[in-house]
């Protein structure tokens, strides 16, 4: 059974292992492999019977130019990147993992309102350059310090992480409104469950933790920031996609957005034409919510697991059920 990784860097830059993996076939790992629609993709899968993705996408086209594929499993919870229907009618399970991220996601989401909220970084390096030695006070700040306590958080997508992010939010003393096409035990415990138009219209904090769909795309544009409070500050590590980038950047510069922190933008590694590099008040990361080790190790494992099953017959965590 030969098994190709398309794009294993991100998930093992050198600190976990694929030994498991190596246990179940015959690997060959690439670093990289396009991120966009190429040839190369299936010249580089060739008459592997199992393909493993994270970001490299897997089309109708690549799946049918690789006739001895059988199996896709995926080093990540989102699966757009695969037709993962076309693979259905071919009879190939595709394979996710769904809970990997659930603790460091939420906690990352929590810690760009935070970083928005106090400056701490942009704090440290005046200490650093001397000017809390110079200053006359015992103490000074250079930017607004905002308190969440009391203020509303409103999670779109109350999945597994928008619990955890609720789950934070609630422990520090903010009310939680969340919107989902689903509404769960679980959420109730720890969210009110309303529609978007209220959440919009009064949450002073906005976060993204739903999945990219069509009817989610650009689901944040100027029609929906103008239901918005105004200084509402908005949190989205879900996917970039999710956003219309010059509608946030406008809003910001504006003013009706007070802060945005993103750890995804739309196209990935980000363009140097996209309006948010410039927009005002906007922390960006490069897509790293994931990337703990711990995390990275869960995917691991899983995807391991999920290869295994499929060998053995019984495909586990399977998206496009056959």
């Amino acid at each position: 059974m030969k098994i190709v990784v398309l794009d294993g860097y991100t998930e093992n830059p050198g600190d976990l292992s694929w030994g498991e993996l190596e246990k179940l076939g015959e690997l060959k790992v690439y670093d990289r492999v396009s991120y966009e629609e190429s040839p190369v993709i299936s010249e580089k899968i060739g008459d592997a019977d199992i393909v493993i993705t994270n970001k490299t996408p897997v089309s109708k086209e690549t799946i049918d130019s690789c006739p001895n594929l059988k199996a896709i499993a995926l080093l990540a919870t989102g699966y757009n990147v695969v037709d993962y229907n076309y693979a259905r009618e071919k009879g190939i399970p595709v394979m996710n993992v769904p809970t990997y991220g659930t603790q460091i996601v939420g906690q990352y989401a929590v810690g760009l309102l935070l970083e928005i909220c106090s400056h701490y970084w942009a704090h440290s390096e005046k200490v650093h350059d001397g000017e809390w030695e110079r200053n006359a006070d015992w103490c000074f700040w250079d930017y607004p310090m905002i308190e969440l306590y009391g203020k509303t958080a409103g999670v779109i997508g109350l999945g597994r992480i928008g619990q955890q992010t609720a789950r934070i939010l609630g422990a520090m003393g903010m009310k939680v409104l969340a919107n989902d096409k689903f509404e769960s035990d679980a959420g109730k415990a720890v969210a009110e469950y309303t529609d978007r138009e209220t959440l919009f219209r009064e949450s002073d904090v906005i976060f993204l933790h739903c999945p990219l769909f069509p009817d989610t795309e650009g689901l944040i544009n100027k029609d929906t920031i103008a239901k918005m409070k105004d200084g509402v500050i908005l949190i989205n590590n879900s996917r970039g996609q999710l956003i219309v980038e010059q509608d946030l950047a406008d809003a910001l510069n504006s003013g009706k957005v007070y802060a945005a922190g993103l750890d995804v933008v739309s196209t990935e590694p980000i363009r140097e034409d996209n309006p948010l590099l410039k927009a005002k008040n906007c922390v960006i990361t490069p897509h790293i919510s994931w990337a703990a080790k711990a995390a990275r190790q869960r995917i691991m494992d899983t995807t391991v697991e999920n290869v295994r099953s499929f060998l053995n017959g019984n495909p586990t965590n399977v998206v496009n059920k056959l």
